[in-house]
């Protein structure tokens, strides 16, 4: 899918020095506690962050129908990294749940200027631990759209939903693949590397598709569907895109990242993108690949393959 994106909105910026940034943990891939800071501080420019919602909007309507294709309604349903909450909307709109809780690390957006969306629902949680959600047995849907790639312990997140569900109940999740952004990661790679002989970690690590089924069945989840969404979007340069980036709350929070790239070399690198990736008309083009899964917490009245040979035809016959 293209995508053009040439009409820019530009917002004061002064308001977003309010928010103190802390100081980054050791201990994780991800410093949690910076990418708190990084969603807090897009959150609080309502207007910008409006317009960089295509990508969570697209994700909404595939969603939307991933959810109406699961004949069901639901009494509990958890939203687990909502963003702008386009999939929580969808389970509203369409009167699919009954509770709806919402878990991101940062609500500040919608819960201050969509506060009649926000009313409706039991819970509305701000940087949570989300433990007193989890509770076993408990939750008819888990849903989460585009918020699990910034999670260190993606395992233990995946067991701890599976715990939740209800037997026979689903988790349907979407998040970037190890192929997102891969044009930007190359050209600051070689910008670094020509300019001062190696470089630092300036995208996210991402996961593939083999990595997220190996997890998914790890933590208990059966009856698996994994596919994958390549959304390309073109910008009018790198820098534009890195802006989009920030106001999405997308930017780089690896511990041991670099804390400055020098102009020089950004400008580089942007020389570097249109080289390698440009298109004809000038612009650049950015990847998101998208990972989207269901899983099934298992459950003694779901349907199970036959054993291996108990077939009675073979392919054969069935090509004839």
């Amino acid at each position: 899918m293209m995508r053009a994106r040439n009409v820019r909105l530009f917002a004061s910026h002064s308001n977003l020095n309010t928010i103190p940034k802390p100081t980054p943990s050791i201990f994780n891939v991800f410093d949690r506690e910076t990418k708190i800071w990084q969603k807090d501080v897009a959150a609080s420019n309502v207007s910008q962050s409006r317009v960089v919602d295509y990508i969570k909007n697209e994700i909404g309507e595939s969603f939307r129908d991933r959810l109406l294709d699961i004949k069901r309604r639901y009494n509990k349903a958890i939203c687990i990294g909502s963003g702008s909450n386009q999939v929580a909307r969808v389970l509203d709109e369409e009167e699919l749940a009954d509770d709806i809780h919402i878990a991101d690390s940062s609500v500040l957006r919608d819960k201050e200027f969509d506060s009649d969306f926000a009313s409706k629902f039991l819970s509305y949680i701000e940087h949570p631990s989300m433990n007193s959600l989890f509770k076993t047995n408990s939750t008819d849907i888990i849903i989460s759209s585009l918020g699990l790639h910034w999670v260190n312990d993606l395992p233990g997140a995946l067991i701890q939903f599976n715990h939740a569900l209800k037997p026979d109940s689903p988790f349907l999740g979407c998040l970037y693949g190890g192929d997102s952004l891969f044009e930007l990661r190359t050209s600051l790679q070689l910008a670094e590397q020509e300019r001062w002989g190696g470089f630092g970690p300036h995208v996210s690590p991402m996961t593939d598709t083999t990595d997220v089924g190996n997890l998914m069945n790890r933590a208990g989840f059966t009856l698996l569907t994994i596919d994958i969404d390549d959304l390309v979007i073109n910008y009018p340069s790198m820098f534009e895109l890195i802006e989009d980036l920030k106001f999405m709350g997308e930017s780089n929070s690896i511990n041991g990242r670099r804390a400055h790239i020098s102009r020089d070399t950004l400008i580089a690198a942007s020389e570097i993108y249109k080289s390698l990736h440009g298109n004809e008309d000038g612009t650049i083009p950015a990847t998101f690949q998208i990972i989207n899964v269901i899983g099934w917490k298992r459950s003694d009245d779901q349907l199970k393959p036959l054993k291996r040979g108990s077939a009675t035809r073979s392919m054969k016959e069935l090509e004839d």
